[in-house]
């Protein structure tokens, strides 16, 4: 079993992306739930979903307090929340941000973790872009899929089509398409590093 627990704000479409994460697993024909857990529901309110993706059926139904993968969509969250706790060693990490892990202040808690587990993407920006509007989680979805291999990108456009109309679904395909493309460029960069400085 895969989990991943998804930490945003209010209004950012967390609990959105995590549904639709478990809508790409179902179209991959694996077993998958998502559910929120809100402190407070107001805009702008720290808040935290979960997702657990799975080849067989899935008896739980408490919260994630152990993930393999985080998706960070407001990093601001950083430094007010404990995002990191219970993530499992090694566990996948993806922050939306154009910043990167020293400059977040992360450094010294990353130093030892593998460095193909762990990528930013400016998903606000990017949705902005072809959305027209400041909500990362799709392009987020997009990133995790190039990151994890969890869920292929093509499911992810499948879950994008089933929760949104097609003119809403256009902008947000976009998204997540750029945010892939842009993280397997960057893993593949990283790649072409380490091979360069062995």
């Amino acid at each position: 079993m895969f989990q991943i627990r998804i930490h945003g704000r209010g209004g950012q479409g967390v609990v959105t992306a995590a549904e639709m994460l478990s809508i790409a697993a179902f179209e991959e024909g694996r077993h998958a739930q998502a559910f929120p857990s809100f402190g407070s529901e107001r805009m702008g309110a720290p808040v935290v979903a979960f997702c657990r993706i799975a080849d067989q059926e899935i008896r739980l139904r408490e919260p994630i307090m152990e993930p393999d993968a985080l998706i960070i969509q407001d990093p601001t969250l950083l430094h007010q929340v404990d995002v990191f706790s219970g993530l499992k060693p090694g566990g996948y990490i993806l922050i939306n941000t154009n910043r990167s892990f020293a400059e977040l202040g992360l450094g010294d808690y990353v130093r030892d973790w593998p460095a193909e587990r762990l990528r930013i993407v400016a998903a606000t920006e990017i949705s902005v872009r072809q959305v027209g509007r400041p909500l990362p989680n799709v392009p987020l979805l997009g990133g995790f899929a190039a990151l994890s291999g969890v869920v292929t990108l093509d499911s992810v456009i499948a879950a994008i089509r089933q929760k949104f109309s097609d003119k809403v679904a256009a902008g947000n395909v976009a998204a997540a398409t750029e945010a892939y493309n842009l993280v397997r460029l960057e893993m593949g960069a990283s790649l072409h590093g380490e091979i360069q400085n062995a």
